[in-house]
């Protein structure tokens, strides 16, 4: 599915999503990563949902970001409370979604000019 036109002068933005593949910025993604306008994380660590640590939140808290959109594949999943207390430390926002309405709401977000952080799963 494609959700926007190749120009990406704005920053990363997410070009589509198949079942398994995210193309960002022309370049396509196979495995559980992170993206910001400016920046983006191939090597995010968790390789499935079931794999977040709160470390993985505290990677994350530390980008900065006033969003993070979590998609956790092609089910949405709520991550344990616990979990995600370096973003609630940091006051930093979050919308948990399936990853394919995550890959949307990014765009629109950083088409806006937000601080937004992707954290994306591909199943």
């Amino acid at each position: 599915m494609k959700f926007i036109p190749d120009d990406i002068s704005t920053g990363h933005a997410i070009q589509g999503y198949e079942q398994g593949e995210i193309s960002v910025s022309g370049t396509r993604y196979c495995q559980s990563f992170v993206v910001l306008p400016e920046q983006i994380f191939a090597d995010w660590r968790p390789a499935t949902f079931q794999d977040l640590l709160i470390e993985d939140f505290a990677f994350i808290a530390n980008l900065a970001p006033e969003i993070v959109i979590l998609g956790t594949g092609t089910t949405q999943y709520f991550p344990h409370p616990g979990l995600t207390q370096p973003l609630i430390d940091n006051r930093i926002g979050l919308e948990v979604m399936d990853t394919t309405a995550a890959c949307r709401t990014y765009n629109i977000l950083m088409s806006e000019g937000r601080r937004v952080a992707a954290a994306l799963f591909m199943i």
